[in-house]
């Protein structure tokens, strides 16, 4: 607590003073948080002061709050380029990263459970940088990095907003942001040393070396390639929902038997269902071996029976026999566009709509899958090929 405190301090957060009428403070909180690595060890206790943002009134506390974030395809791509390329990728983090956001409305905080200033217990303190929990401080804080990447050589992405690309001479470096953590890549070395000392002049930054956790993916950088997978989060969630001791099946869900409405089958918890669904939906991150199952399980999330759980249940299974699939990036291939697309006809037993399939790649590289049910009802086989190729 003391260090956040201090992380304050450094940054001038905030000034202590009397609340104006018709103002509101909002109030504050202590949340307390492990940081594990990719094993699952504990590698820091922190502490963090955050304000409780949910009580903002929109157009007093806060107005334009959007900022832009990387997606987990993005950063497939960004691996994939750096297997092509062959270059190391690296990671940095910053360190309360939100203070060094400015906000521009007037914004007023209890002061923090513990720490009141006992001279002035009456007193609040007015905001003047972007506090954990506030709704503008993800904005504030890509305002500042982004302003300050552009003003040292850097351009922004024209379609991913979360990528900066730096060009030297030959060579090029290739910085990707998600909020406070940060991948970067270079064909040249030095670019990344001299990036590294770029952002520790402005910065508190923690330099993690190689990249080998990120967003939950589990990356291993080869000679030969990358390799990109969630092994540990299987085992969490086949731990979490008491599969670790199943028979395991073949394929994630069976081919000769549809799934249907079951008006009439026994319902099953549906908070439970929605957790198992949601589960799986962020393991489809790195496995498309199971995209279609977890679709078709997904779509009956309102009501769900035991004849739904049951699918659901033989998606953990094959998951317990198949734990360390991935996606292998390698060097040695081409960088071409290729895509692929299929769908089935009229297989939903609800609406009687057709389910596209896509799957797209770099040279080998897969790095982006889609299942979709498709929103017209096509007519035949053909209509429905015709519909999943122009999507």
């Amino acid at each position: 607590m003391q260090e956040e405190l201090l992380q304050f301090k450094l940054h001038e957060v905030w000034t202590l003073v009397d609340l104006p009428n018709r103002k509101r403070a909002i109030g504050t909180k202590w949340v307390f948080r492990n940081k594990k690595d990719e094993r699952g060890i504990v590698i820091r206790n922190k502490a963090r002061l955050v304000a409780q943002g949910y009580t903002q009134e929109e157009g007093i506390n806060y107005d334009e709050v959007f900022a832009p974030v990387a997606r987990i395809k993005a950063i497939r791509l960004f691996l994939a380029y750096a297997s092509f390329k062959d270059f190391v990728v690296y990671q940095m983090d910053v360190k309360s990263a939100f203070l060094y956001g400015k906000i521009e409305e007037e914004v007023y905080v209890c002061q923090p459970p513990g720490f009141e200033d006992p001279d002035f217990p009456d007193r609040v303190y007015k905001v003047e940088k972007a506090l954990y929990g506030l709704h503008q401080a993800p904005r504030a804080w890509y305002e500042t990095l982004s302003t300050y990447l552009l003003d040292n050589g850097f351009q922004r992405g024209k379609i991913d907003k979360t990528l900066f690309i730096k060009r030297h001479k030959g060579d090029i470096l290739l910085v990707q942001v998600y909020v406070d953590d940060i991948i970067f890549g270079s064909t040249k070395k030095e670019l990344c040393n001299a990036f590294e000392k770029l952002m520790h002049e402005k910065f508190q930054m923690s330099s993690m070396g190689e990249l080998t956790f990120f967003l939950g993916l589990q990356v291993q950088q080869k000679k030969d390639g990358i390799f990109i997978s969630q092994d540990k989060y299987v085992g969490e969630i086949l731990k979490k929902f008491r599969f670790t001791e199943v028979k395991t099946a073949s394929t994630p869900m069976e081919t000769q038997k549809p799934l249907l409405k079951d008006e009439d089958g026994e319902e099953v918890d549906v908070h439970m269902y929605r957790s198992m669904i949601g589960s799986l939906m962020y393991l489809t991150s790195s496995r498309p071996d199971i995209m279609f199952a977890v679709c078709a399980c997904a779509r009956y999330q309102v009501n769900p029976k035991v004849s739904h759980l049951h699918d659901v249940k033989r998606i953990f299974r094959y998951l317990k026999g198949q734990p360390k699939l991935g996606l292998w990036y390698p060097k040695d291939s081409p960088f071409d566009l290729v895509a692929y697309t299929d769908s089935d006809y009229a297989r939903a037993s609800l609406d009687r709509k057709s389910t596209t399939g896509g799957c797209q790649f770099l040279g080998c590289r897969l790095i982006s899958w889609q299942c979709k049910k498709q929103t017209v009802v096509a007519n035949s086989t053909t209509e429905a090929e015709y519909v999943a190729a122009s999507s």
